[in-house]
């Protein structure tokens, strides 16, 4: 199904937009609903353009999800890549295309910046999200064990 969305890379002047958006996904993820939270850090993020943000619009406006790309470098392959950290589509809006609208906005991001790859992360039990990255092209690695160290 075709996406009737519009997607935009945004700026400060989205936040209105989308901070709820984000809030929803952190509240997805088990966090508590923190809207000043999800503003400020959103805030931060594209004022210091420490990731870039695509947000995507219905023919009124309402924004429908957003997917969030921070910087990276393949030492080994000598160039930038981008990790593709957040993906999030508003409940009403889902089944309509915009995850796919919003991953194509981020391929073409990353080719356009001469990006070696995109790579993303989602969880073991979501099976919609893995369909989408599979049909997109995406290939799941089995040859790397991830690990992490919580600092906080």
């Amino acid at each position: 199904m075709s996406a009737s969305c519009t997607v935009m890379q945004a700026t400060l002047d989205d936040l209105d937009a989308l901070a709820p958006l984000f809030d929803a996904y952190r509240v997805f993820y088990g966090k508590p609903s923190d809207a000043s939270k999800a503003r400020d850090f959103l805030r931060e993020r594209l004022g210091l353009r420490e990731s870039v943000v695509f947000l995507a619009r219905d023919a009124t406006g309402a924004a429908q999800g957003f997917t969030q790309l921070y910087p990276c470098f393949s030492s080994v392959g000598a160039r930038r890549l981008w990790i593709l950290n957040d993906l999030f589509v508003a409940e009403s809006a889902r089944g309509h295309g915009v995850a796919r609208a919003l991953m194509d906005a981020a391929r073409k991001h990353a080719l356009r910046t001469g990006a070696i790859r995109l790579v993303l992360q989602t969880a073991r039990d979501n099976a919609p999200a893995q369909a989408l990255y599979e049909s997109l092209g995406y290939l799941r690695s089995e040859g790397m064990y991830e690990y992490s160290l919580e600092l906080a």
